[in-house]
């Protein structure tokens, strides 16, 4: 991965997005703090503001406040996306008097429970501003933080009931024993309201080394997997791979007592989101003729769309062929940015 550029670019592109809330039309995530992120980090920064120039329609503002969450009030607000204002205040006062990395390791296994809330994109989000932050710590991108913190905090939404089934060694064949939910269920939460059975993976794992190297494999399996199954719904199925990847990224900022916990959060999200959207056969994709890094990269930008866009980010992370191949796969199967 490259270091993230020092020339600013990144830095004005997020004060321009930082009057703009995290979500547009009362649900839809605005990505374009990710993505310029994602795109700083491979090397173009100098590209942050074409593209956010192209991206500025889906810009809404905050909603207004409701009332300051507390240190003794913040577990009522927890879930509230009326609060969104109010949390993303409350983690600028937080990170404006302590190291943000103790605030992200107060405040990750309090919402790592919630994190399908916004379609994973809130811990999406935190994962960017966390790679961001360990890349170089500026004013910039600790408000981005807290504004990532709190998008999560104010979409907070755990899942409960799944009945575990049977497990399997790998992560692939764990994601292939993945059963589909029924047909017929419209939009993220009421597909998620669905899933009710979900296999066991990784489950005896208890040593943090051991968690690291298992979100690894998943991170890789599921960028594989879109290459074959992206087809599905080209943008939802990206996040089968990206919010696990989100928490590998985060986990060297956190303290190692979190890894296990983190593996398994990943593991029900990546499971849950090819639950809700997996095609019921695959397809064909032969990997990618030895593209370089940076010609991956520049088919996505090209391209535009954010979610493509921080996918390839993801499959660069992996490295691979297949991962450059997948890259390619949704390319080829998503609108692009207009």
């Amino acid at each position: 991965m490259d270091t993230i550029a020092t020339s600013g670019h990144f830095e004005e592109a997020l004060e321009r997005l930082h009057a703009s809330g995290p979500e547009r039309e009362g649900w839809l995530s605005n990505h374009a703090p990710m993505v310029v992120e994602a795109l700083a980090a491979h090397g173009h920064a100098g590209a942050v503001h074409r593209w956010v120039d192209l991206y500025r329609d889906k810009l809404e503002d905050f909603p207004v406040r409701v009332a300051p969450v507390t240190d003794h009030n913040w577990r009522a607000a927890l879930g509230d996306p009326r609060r969104i204002t109010d949390w993303t205040d409350h983690y600028s006062r937080v990170l404006a008097a302590r190291p943000w990395r103790s605030v992200l390791a107060e405040w990750w296994p309090r919402l790592l429970p919630g994190l399908y809330g916004g379609a994973t994109h809130t811990v999406i989000r935190v994962g960017h501003a966390v790679r961001a932050l360990e890349a170089g710590e500026n004013a910039p991108r600790l408000t981005e933080l807290a504004h990532a913190l709190g998008y999560w905090a104010a979409r907070h939404q755990p899942v409960t009931g799944v009945v575990p089934l049977p497990g399997a060694p790998t992560a692939t064949a764990a994601l292939d024993a993945v059963p589909a939910i029924e047909a017929g269920h419209l939009g993220f939460r009421n597909r998620l309201s669905a899933v009710r059975r979900l296999p066991a993976w990784a489950d005896d794992v208890t040593d943090p080394e051991t968690a690291r190297e298992r979100l690894t494999e998943l991170v890789h399996a599921a960028t594989h997997r879109y290459a074959t199954h992206g087809h599905g719904e080209p943008t939802m199925l990206v996040h089968a791979a990206t919010a696990p990847n989100a928490v590998l990224r985060t986990l060297g900022s956190l303290p190692r007592d979190q890894w296990v916990p983190s593996l398994r959060a990943a593991w029900t999200a990546t499971a849950a989101v090819t639950a809700m959207y997996a095609p019921v056969e695959a397809v064909a994709c032969a990997p990618s003729a030895r593209l370089t890094r940076e010609e991956v990269m520049e088919r996505a930008l090209a391209h535009g769309d954010e979610h493509v866009i921080k996918f390839t980010d993801t499959a660069l992370d992996v490295g691979d062929d297949v991962a450059f191949a997948a890259a390619r796969r949704a390319v080829e199967i998503s609108p692009p940015l207009v």
